[in-house]
């Protein structure tokens, strides 16, 4: 029951780190000229590209920490602040609508990265390879990003029928709501940094 609560607790932080509302919308506004077939497939590549780019900095995050010498509260502080400025950029609406009207492949770049992996979401990662310790706790971890990033595949594969249920507005309000989650994570990563670093 323990380690379901556990698995329960990362996918949902993993779920809201991954900003999934907002990258629906920016899905949908870059998308607008693309046919319902060629949505789903776009929102395959993205998954698979997130998939690839979470999985690689989380396995290999303990490598970066040692090469740079960063102690993991730096880290978290840091990562806090950079995920405290997407909270407030969700909260004001003001995130970057990258222009879509040319029919190239925008899967990879800008969707899967910087979109839905951005520098709070690296952050994230990179912190929370830091502090798993044991195979089973890094596959207890791996195996809630990845059912946390197929539930943001899920949302922009069927983002069609989410455009016309919930409509523009809708969007929007979850996306703050979203804002709202990771503002609250990004206090509690800063605090916890800076008071192990003060000790």
């Amino acid at each position: 029951m323990n380690e379901l609560q556990a698995f329960l607790n990362l996918y949902l932080k993993f779920f809201f780190v991954l900003t999934p509302f907002f990258v629906t919308s920016m899905f949908l506004t870059m998308t607008k000229d693309f046919d319902s077939p060629q949505r789903r497939k776009i929102a395959l590549r993205v998954m698979l590209a997130v998939i690839t780019i979470c999985f690689t900095l989380y396995l290999f995050g303990d490598y970066i920490f040692t090469v740079f010498g960063i102690t993991i509260d730096a880290f978290r502080v840091g990562a806090g602040a950079l995920l405290f400025l997407s909270a407030v950029s969700l909260i004001q609406g003001s995130g970057s609508r990258p222009s879509g009207s040319a029919m190239e492949d925008v899967s990879v770049v800008p969707l899967a990265i910087p979109i839905t992996v951005g520098p709070a979401t690296v952050g994230v990662l990179l912190i929370m390879s830091g502090e798993a310790h044991g195979f089973s706790e890094k596959i207890l971890t791996l195996s809630a990003l990845l059912a946390a990033i197929f539930s943001v595949g899920i949302l922009l594969y069927l983002s069609g029928q989410l455009e016309r249920w919930l409509g523009t507005r809708g969007l929007a309000i979850l996306s703050k709501i979203t804002g709202l989650i990771l503002a609250s994570m990004a206090a509690q990563m800063i605090f916890t940094g800076a008071k192990n670093l003060l000790k």
